[in-house]
């Protein structure tokens, strides 16, 4: 029978780069190994539990959830028996849940306080693999997930001013000011070297923005923009 795998392919980048920056900078164990298939299935779990609140097939979602969560506990256990605090990284994720649930019950699941949400929860994994290798959180791990956050809100926006709302001149402008605006709050707060990190993304926020490109197209230049982003700040971390 073949898995059921998300279809949101943004959400993969989502996943991976405050993980694999969270384990970069807080020194790599391999505790992680199991920590990211964890939460790797631990991802695959919510989709299908997301699935069944708005779909009628809800005895086959339920079933993908059930299968990928249990997967997710059993490879959980191991780092939970090294460090049962990273229990608590859960319990931070849950409220973020909770909000993708109801949006999923009013099945509007591309609104941007939905989207908000699961960037917030995806840099939770991130923290949990900062903590695991260092023991403790402290402000590169917070300034990791901000950083993160703000790199996948830019995505967010600029997607929804290619697809969905491409003629929305309220998400046009609101994309353009967030991009500049990032750049220029990076450099007032001292950190001007992190403008390197986002450039493309403002630059394909500003230039893109009206053409055309299929939906293929606009995923696989985020690829590349997020293989960027991740790069640039492995060099700078």
């Amino acid at each position: 029978m073949k898995p059921l795998i998300p279809k949101q392919h943004g959400a993969w980048a989502m996943l991976v780069i405050p993980f694999a920056l969270g384990a970069y900078a807080g020194g790599v164990s391999w505790l992680h190994i199991p920590l990211f298939f964890g939460w790797l299935f631990l991802y695959l779990a919510t989709y299908p539990m997301l699935m069944a609140v708005k779909n009628k097939r809800k005895e086959y979602f339920f079933k993908w959830a059930v299968t990928y969560f249990l997967l997710a506990i059993v490879l959980l256990i191991i780092p939970l028996i090294y460090d049962f605090t990273l229990i608590y990284f859960g319990f931070a994720m849950l409220p973020f849940f909770f909000i993708n649930l109801y949006y999923a019950k009013k099945k509007n699941d591309r609104a941007l306080l939905n989207d908000m949400a699961a960037i917030a929860a995806f840099g939770v994994g991130g923290l949990a693999s900062f903590y695991i290798g260092q023991g403790r959180l402290n402000m590169t791990a917070w300034e990791i997930y901000m950083f993160c956050f703000l790199f996948f809100i830019g995505s967010t926006f600029y997607v929804k001013t290619m697809i969905r709302e491409k003629k929305n001149a309220i998400y046009k402008w609101t994309s353009w000011g967030y991009h500049l605006l990032l750049i220029i709050g990076l450099v007032i707060v001292g950190y001007p070297l992190l403008a390197i990190a986002y450039a493309p993304s403002v630059i394909r926020a500003l230039y893109l923005y009206g053409k055309s490109l299929s939906v293929m197209k606009v995923g696989v230049l985020e690829i590349v923009n997020s293989a960027y982003f991740l790069l640039v700040m492995f060099f700078l971390l």
